[in-house]
């Protein structure tokens, strides 16, 4: 067979092997939102769609040239990806140092390159590479005799681009880089009690602004002994345990009783757990209690992050975000100021009722209430205007992508491939469900786009390429990659 009949059979096997319900997915969503970047600048001075003077007419330039990107993709050979993954992260790493320096300041973040009238945003790429890199990583690398130092190289290749997007003052797309955590349990580089435990930290954290410090610290001690008698089911140990901490609370409490300045109540609490923390560890040694030390590293762990939170919210965050999460969790309210977005998105999503008020009649959306409403809160004018059932299609066509990611990552043959696809779903998934929660109240406003929604040329793209590179590898998962 000759190499020109050769490369026909593949471009025929290529077109046969892609799958178009994602292809459908991807077009579905970004006309659904275009439409609504259309309704949320809607004026009666530019009724064409097509008015390139307006948002919704240069969208319609990014999808344009996202359709080219995608005919680019598929062009290039799957191996490509694999083979020069580092090659483009360490790229991406340059252009984002680069635009702390040459970069344009938008709404306090220096996160964007200005050239002309156009706009580029290297972080919203930098999660492509990072997706790309990390694949490459743990795809190369053997768990048993290389875990500690693939996931040492694992935080390094999330740190250094969470890093510099945060010297931009872009915290919020920082944070997407946490969802990369699913993609290493799923493949087994950490157990699941390591994603219980990040789920314990958010939880302590919000728990520690909201609680009173005394309360809490009693509640986790408590919690802790009712976790150790219900997985040992030994009275007598329960009851050594339990002596052992009465012991040292009584001992500390007199002692501190005679001091000239005594403490408060919760620091002799925590520093009777703590002694008794290091009382068991010995008495393990003796023992050997099963899950004595895991229960006692849970408790002391937990009092000590409480002592954290106070210097990492006055501290680490800056004003606006403090008061976006004192906000959201109801310790103030600012309805002319930090709450002012939230709340009025919630009136737009409110006001749709179960069908909407119809395409181009929010009000809402038609006065401006809602500021940054083609961007970062576009899901408030769906809801405005299609209601509780439009809403519910929108998210339902989201979750039908993310299935099927997840389907297509589980067929691959490719280790590289597979773990792309999880990195895809995690980024996608992470971007939903934040986006959507911030419009409707639920998570902190932390600025990040909701694909293929959202207005703007960088986050189409990147989701696009983000995107179609895993469908390019799927339509080529009977080819062994590199």
């Amino acid at each position: 067979m000759t190499k020109n009949a050769t490369d026909s059979t593949r471009r025929v096997n290529l077109l046969t092997n892609v799958d178009w319900i994602t292809i459908v997915l991807y077009f579905a969503l970004v006309i659904i939102g275009w439409l609504n970047i259309y309704a949320a600048v809607y004026n009666d001075e530019s009724k064409s769609i097509y008015d390139i003077s307006q948002k919704y007419g240069m969208q319609l330039i990014w999808i344009g040239s996202s359709i080219v990107l995608i005919f680019l993709i598929f062009l290039i050979d799957s191996n490509f990806y694999s083979f020069f993954a580092y090659i483009l992260y360490a790229l991406t790493i340059g252009l984002l140092v680069s635009v702390l320096f040459f970069g344009k300041e938008v709404n306090g973040a220096r996160s964007w390159f200005q050239i002309g009238g156009f706009r580029l945003q290297p972080a919203e790429f930098a999660k492509l590479a990072t997706c790309l890199a990390i694949s490459k990583l743990l795809s190369s690398s053997n768990m048993i005799t290389q875990k500690f130092r693939t996931l040492f190289l694992m935080g390094i290749f999330i740190a250094i681009p969470s890093g510099l997007v945060i010297l931009q003052n872009d915290t919020g797309t920082a944070l997407v880089y946490s969802a990369f955590i699913l993609v290493l349990y799923r493949e087994g580089w950490v157990p699941g009690n390591l994603l219980f435990f990040c789920v314990l930290i958010v939880a302590l954290f919000i728990a520690t602004l909201l609680v009173n410090p005394l309360s809490l610290i009693i509640f986790l001690i408590v919690l802790a002994f009712v976790i150790f008698g219900i997985m040992r089911r030994r009275l007598y140990e329960f009851l050594l345990s339990l002596g052992i901490f009465i012991v040292s609370l009584s001992i500390l409490y007199g002692i501190n009783h005679f001091l000239p300045h005594p403490f408060s109540l919760y620091y002799v609490i925590a520093l009777a757990a703590g002694v008794s923390c290091i009382a068991y560890f010995i008495l393990n040694l003796w023992f050997k209690i099963p899950n004595l030390n895991t229960i006692v590293i849970f408790l002391a762990l937990s009092i000590t992050f409480t002592f954290t939170v106070d210097y990492l919210f006055d501290k680490v965050l800056s004003e606006h975000q403090r008061t976006r999460i004192t906000v959201l969790l109801g310790m103030e309210t600012d309805l002319k100021g930090a709450g002012y977005n939230v709340n009025q998105s919630k009136i737009a999503i409110g006001s749709g009722g179960f069908w909407g008020k119809g395409f181009l009649q929010g009000t809402q959306t038609k006065y401006d209430f809602v500021p940054e409403q083609s961007t970062d809160f576009i899901f408030c004018t769906i809801g405005e205007e299609f209601g509780f059932l439009g809403s519910t299609i929108v998210i339902g066509l989201f979750v039908a992508l993310l299935l099927r990611i997840i389907f297509l990552a589980e067929r691959q043959r490719s280790l590289f491939s597979r773990i792309y696809g999880y990195a895809v779903a995690s980024v996608f998934l992470f971007h939903l469900v934040i986006n959507i929660g911030m419009t409707i109240g639920l998570a902190p406003v932390i600025g990040i786009p909701l694909p293929f929604f959202s207005y703007g040329g960088s986050s189409l793209w990147a989701f696009t390429i983000l995107l179609f590179i895993f469908i390019r590898l799927d339509a080529s998962r009977l080819e062994l990659l590199a």
